[in-house]
C-alpha cells in the first residue's frame, strides 16, 4: 500500500465523529494550531498540544510528502498578561516577548518538535486584524461602542456554540462574562479595545487600541492558510470561548460556514494524578524538568504513551520506565541504518485518530522481534531516537572507579570483621543514586541505570 493510499481518520470535535480525513487540496494540506501567549516559560501542559500536533504534522508529511504540508502555529505577543509582566518587572514588552518566544522554541526543540512552516506573531498582523474587524462591521456582525468593537453573537445565533455544543441562552445562564454597559448581548466579545498611553496600541478607525485575543488567530490563519483550510488544533481548554469565537468571526467574514474543516482538541495534563497547580507544588515548566535531568526524548515518550484525547498523567515512574526503554532501544539500534520507511503497523496506528499509544506498542514489538532497522525508522518518524536527541543516553561522564574501589575495600574489611553494615550502607547509597551494583569475586562494577544522578554520589 503506497503511503498516499493510507486512510487517516480523525475525531472531529465539530461533528463529534471520527471522520476520514480528506484534504481540500492534497498538494497543500494546511493545519493551524493555537500557540502560546509569551510571557513566561512554557509549562508541561503547554507542551502537550505541541507534541500532539507535531506527531500529526509528521504523519501528514509522511502520507502527503514533506513539501505538501503547511503548518502554522502562532505566538500571542500582545496580551494583558504580558502587559502585567512588563509593569511588574519594569522591562520593555518587546524584550519579554522576544526572550520568552525563544525560550519556547528552545524548550519545544528539546522535546523533538519540528518547527512549523509559519510562526506568526500577533503584532505582525495588526493591519489584517483591523481589516477583518472593519469587514465584520460592514457585514453587520460587529459594532463599535465606546472605543471598543464587539462581535454581535445574535447576528450568528443559529451557529454560535456548535463546536462546544452549547446554545447562546445556556451560555449566558452559566457564563462568567464581563458585563459591560456597551454590550448588546452579554455574550458579545471584544474584537478591539482601547489602550491607555502606558499600554501597547495601534491606530485604528476606533482610536488607538489593541486587538482582542480571538481575532488574532482568525486574521493570521486567513492570511497564511486562506479562508478555509483543513485542520485546526489546540487544547480542549480553548474550545470555548476561543475556538467558538474564532469560528464565528471567520465564518462571518467569509460569508459562509467554511473556515477549518476538522477540529482536533487534546485533553489536559496532570502530574502524579492531580491537576497541575502552583498551590499543590506540582507545577513544572518544561525547562524545570530538563534542568532536573529528564531528557527531552524521555518527556516526549511519556507524552506519546497516552492517546491525545485522554487526560495525560505525568509521573516520575513513567519517566524512569521511558528512560529505560529508550536506553534499550538506543543500544539495539546503535550503528544501524534505518529502514526506508516506518513500519506499516506504526503508521496504521497513527492514522487511526493519532493513536500514539498504539504506535509505541508497535515499537515494542519491533524491538522484541529484533527488527532494529524497522524500529529506528519508525521511532524517528515519531520524533524519537534521532541523533540530535541522543546526547543524554551516552555513558555519563562520571568516573565511577573511585566509588568501585571504595566499595571493594569496604567489602574486604567487612569479610575480615564479619560486619557488613558499611557495605550495605554504601550499596544502598549507590542504588539511590541510580546505579546498579554488581559484585563478584573479581571485583565491583557500578553500572548507571535509568535516572542515574551523579550529584547524589558527591556526598559519599
Amino acid at each position: 500500500m503506497g503511503t498516499m493510499d493510507r486512510v487517516i481518520k480523525l475525531q472531529n470535535t465539530k461533528t463529534r465523529k471520527k471522520e476520514v480525513f480528506e484534504p481540500i487540496d492534497a498538494e497543500n494540506v494546511r493545519m493551524y494550531v493555537c500557540g502560546p501567549t509569551v510571557y513566561d516559560r512554557a509549562h508541561l501542559g503547554n507542551a502537550r498540544p505541541v507534541v500532539v500536533f507535531d506527531v500529526l504534522y509528521r504523519l501528514l508529511r509522511e502520507v502527503y510528502g514533506a513539501d505538501k504540508v503547511t503548518y502554522a502555529r502562532n505566538f500571542t505577543d500582545v496580551d494583558d498578561k504580558i502587559n502585567a509582566r512588563a509593569a511588574e518587572s519594569g522591562r520593555p514588552i518587546g524584550d519579554i516577548t522576544a526572550e520568552t518566544t525563544q525560550w519556547f522554541l528552545d524548550d519545544m526543540g528539546e522535546l523533538g518538535a519540528l518547527e512549523p512552516n509559519h510562526m506568526p506573531r500577533a503584532t505582525q498582523y495588526i493591519p489584517q486584524m483591523v481589516a477583518m474587524i472593519e469587514d465584520l462591521i460592514a457585514k453587520g456582525h460587529a459594532y463599535a461602542a465606546e472605543g471598543h468593537v464587539l462581535f454581535a453573537v445574535d447576528s450568528w445565533k443559529e451557529l454560535y456554540g456548535k463546536l462546544s455544543g452549547r446554545s447562546v441562552d445556556d451560555m449566558i445562564a452559566g457564563a462568567r462574562v464581563e458585563v459591560a454597559p456597551y454590550k448588546k448581548n452579554p455574550m458579545d466579545f471584544v474584537l478591539w479595545k482601547p489602550s491607555s498611553d502606558d499600554l501597547p496600541g495601534w491606530d485604528s478607525p476606533w482610536g488607538r487600541g489593541r486587538p482582542g485575543w480571538h481575532i488574532e488567530c482568525s486574521a493570521m490563519s486567513y492570511e497564511l492558510l486562506g479562508e478555509t483550510f483543513d485542520i485546526h488544533g489546540g487544547g480542549n481548554d480553548l474550545m470555548f470561548p476561543h475556538h467558538e469565537n474564532e469560528i464565528a468571526q471567520s465564518c462571518c467574514a467569509n460569508g459562509d460556514d467554511s473556515f477549518a474543516r476538522y477540529w482536533l482538541h487534546n485533553e489536559m495534563l496532570q502530574v502524579e494524578g492531580k491537576k497541575m497547580s502552583k498551590s499543590l507544588g506540582n507545577f513544572f515548566t518544561v525547562r524545570d524538568l530538563l534542568d532536573q535531568g529528564y531528557p527531552g526524548e524521555v518527556i516526549r515518550l511519556v507524552f506519546l504513551q497516552t492517546h491525545y484525547r485522554k487526560p495525560m498523567d505525568w509521573t516520575d515512574k513513567k519517566a524512569k520506565e521511558a528512560e529505560a526503554t529508550l536506553r534499550k532501544w538506543r543500544a539495539l539500534t546503535a550503528g544501524i541504518e534505518p529502514a526506508s520507511s516506518a513500519a506499516a503497523a506504526v503508521l496504521d496506528a497513527l492514522a487511526d485518530d493519532l493513536n500514539s499509544a498504539g504506535a509505541i506498542a508497535e515499537l515494542h514489538k519491533l524491538a522484541a522481534a529484533g527488527d532494529a532497522a524497522g524500529l529506528l525508522a519508525s521511532a524517528q518518524m515519531l520524533g524519537l531516537l534521532s541523533e540530535e536527541m541522543g546526547d543524554w543516553a551516552s555513558a555519563p561522564s562520571v568516573d565511577l572507579s573511585a566509588y568501585e574501589d571504595k566499595l571493594f575495600k569496604a567489602r574486604q574489611k567487612a569479610m575480615e570483621r564479619k560486619d557488613f553494615s558499611e557495605v550495605d550502607q554504601l550499596k544502598a547509597a549507590f542504588v539511590a543514586a541510580g546505579l546498579e551494583v554488581r559484585m563478584s569475586k573479581a571485583g565491583v562494577e557500578l553500572v548507571p541505570g535509568a535516572g542515574f544522578d551523579p550529584a547524589k554520589l558527591e556526598a559519599l
